[in-house]
């Protein structure tokens, strides 16, 4: 069975920078993809960016393009989410999500399709205040 685990949220000013972290286990292959969705208060959960395990491919969506860097450590089956010049409007929270489907997961965050198949974490909070 697939299990995620996030971490790494928190406060931070506007400008400042964070970085998660999301062990994943469980996987027999590495065909599939992990990353990060997030849902500010009010709105529709987004796809914000994922790694392709099999190639390495990364995606990100236009928002958070050139702010936002995802990668992963193989040895400790854990990905990164580091972000950077962080904008009020990055305020949600954060969901670490894996799943098989690559293709399908990529259209979800580069083109902001809804994402209801996959394994979810939990959530971990980030708010961008000053």
């Amino acid at each position: 069975q697939v299990h995620v685990v996030e971490s790494g949220g928190g406060l931070v000013q506007p400008g400042g920078s964070l970085r998660l972290s999301c062990a994943v286990s469980g996987f027999t292959s590495d065909y599939y993809a992990i990353g990060w969705f997030r849902q500010a208060p009010g709105k529709e959960r987004e796809g914000v960016s994922c790694i392709s395990a099999y190639d390495g491919s990364t995606y990100y969506a236009d928002s958070v393009k050139g702010r936002f860097t995802i990668s992963r450590d193989n040895a400790k089956n854990t990905v990164y989410l580091q972000m950077n010049s962080l904008k009020p409007e990055d305020t949600a929270v954060y969901y670490c999500v894996a799943d098989v489907n690559i293709p399908k997961y990529i259209v979800a965050v580069v083109a902001g399709t809804p994402m209801a198949h996959g394994t979810w974490g939990q959530g971990t909070q980030v708010t961008v205040s000053s």
